[in-house]
């Protein structure tokens, strides 16, 4: 997020934590060098999923909602919501104090990984970077939203 502009979007800090989340939740290399490993400053995939839905309600309504604010347009909007949809129903059946060995041994999880990178990569795309560079810890998460 050190390229993403800022200003552009109203609501760039939701923003930055939508991308934040689907990042963590698309990247299995990240799902087993820190969730999996116990890593500090990385949250769970619990976390993750709150930073998804938390202040957008993607969990109660569509990202359609947030064009123009959250999400710069309709087809960023469907590639969210397939993927807060496909994680949260996961988190729903298998409870969100489950360890992350449930999550990633889940039968529905490499779909949600993959919707999950669908959109990390057009957001990020979209925001001009690299798609590919690991992700950031949630203490450079809040420092970056704190700025202006």
């Amino acid at each position: 997020m050190g390229g993403m502009p800022l200003n552009d979007m109203p609501w760039w800090r939701w923003r930055s934590n939508v991308r934040s989340a689907l990042h963590m939740l698309s990247d299995p290399v990240f799902h087993h060098e820190c969730w999996l490993a116990g890593r500090e400053g990385y949250g769970d995939v619990t976390d993750a999923v709150y930073r998804l839905v938390e202040d957008t309600w993607l969990d109660n309504w569509s990202a359609e909602k947030y064009v123009g604010t959250i999400f710069r347009d309709s087809a960023e909007a469907a590639l969210v919501d397939v993927a807060a949809l496909r994680v949260l129903r996961i988190m729903h059946q298998i409870g969100a104090d489950a360890p992350v060995s449930a999550y990633l041994e889940h039968p529905g999880w490499q779909e949600a990984v993959v919707a999950a990178r669908e959109a990390h990569v057009m957001l990020a795309t979209n925001d001009a970077e690299d798609p590919d560079t690991p992700p950031r810890s949630l203490d450079v998460l809040r420092i970056m939203t704190r700025s202006a």
